[in-house]
């Protein structure tokens, strides 16, 4: 395990378990090509994602609707902070269902960036997109990573009403560190709140939710959130490493190694949830299709 020195902190190298090949291969640049030609955002590329050359490689993607804009500003993500002023791309929906019987997906990671600026959120293109998925591409199926929509649970209820297969929603870290590390908005319990709501719908196949680790957080506060998680029934929990894009976001305090991320999927394994993943590379879209194997 590699530690920052508290007398002189300096952000600890980046270990060789985290070292990726470039993206390149012609399932690659076929994906790329189709995602900029339909004028659509992936998640892939505005979070810097690690797994980007495997992931499109292998033909898949997750999909960002609503802009690269995002109203909060978490100090982990890459992702612009701005306003968008209430612009919303009403045909954006069905492109993103074009891409997804294009590309032949059948497995499509649907996420958008916040929109506190929309009175729903957000919520109406997300059920919209799921429709037009669903309707073009029956045999395909959705994952809706969403934010929290500021605690409203009617717009989340817009989500649900469309039937995605899953519904996710990341807690992010532990509780103790979600002011230091979340947007003031963004709460633990508001989380919590989003996933037992969708898991008591009765609409959704699976619900999940994820951490990042490398934050300074102990085992046990991460064993104390999967076991939060899963009071409320959540299916899935997933855990990776987090990984500083800019010098302007939080320094990593902790490589977290294989090893440990190994015994923290067995732990989650022992708590009951349906699937567990956990890989210093993993993120919360990552290996999403395996739930259904």
């Amino acid at each position: 395990m590699e530690t920052i020195d508290l007398i002189n902190p300096q952000p600890p190298r980046k270990p060789p378990w985290l070292k990726v090949q470039l993206p390149r291969g012609e399932a690659y640049e076929h994906v790329k090509a189709n995602v900029k030609r339909l004028d659509l955002h992936t998640v892939c590329q505005e979070a810097m994602c690690p797994n980007l050359g495997e992931c499109w490689g292998a033909g898949t993607a997750t999909i960002m609707i609503l802009g690269d804009t995002c109203t909060r500003g978490c100090h982990f993500c890459n992702v612009k902070t701005g306003s968008p002023k209430g612009e919303v791309d009403w045909l954006e929906p069905k492109r993103v269902a074009e891409a997804v019987a294009e590309l032949g997906w059948n497995y499509l990671v649907l996420t958008a960036v916040d929109r506190d600026d929309l009175a729903d959120g957000g919520a109406t293109i997300f059920a919209n997109t799921v429709r037009q998925i669903h309707k073009k591409s029956p045999g395909s199926k959705v994952e809706c990573l969403t934010g929290d929509f500021a605690g409203d649970l009617a717009a989340l209820d817009i989500v649900l009403d469309a039937q995605p297969e899953v519904l996710a929603h990341n807690l992010e870290t532990v509780a103790r560190l979600q002011a230091s590390v979340r947007d003031r908005r963004a709460t633990y319990k508001q989380s919590l709140a989003i996933l037992e709501h969708a898991k008591q719908s009765g609409k959704v196949r699976y619900t999940k939710t994820s951490l990042m680790l490398g934050l300074g957080e102990t085992e046990a506060e991460i064993e104390q959130a999967m076991d939060d998680a899963r009071a409320i029934g959540v299916d899935i929990f997933t855990m990776g490493q987090y990984l500083q894009p800019t010098k302007r976001h939080l320094k990593v305090v902790e490589f977290v190694t294989p090893e440990k991320f190994a015994r923290l999927r067995d732990l989650g394994v022992s708590k009951g949830f349906r699937q567990v993943v956990s890989s210093p590379l993993s993120r919360s879209s990552y290996h999403a299709e395996q739930a259904f194997a």
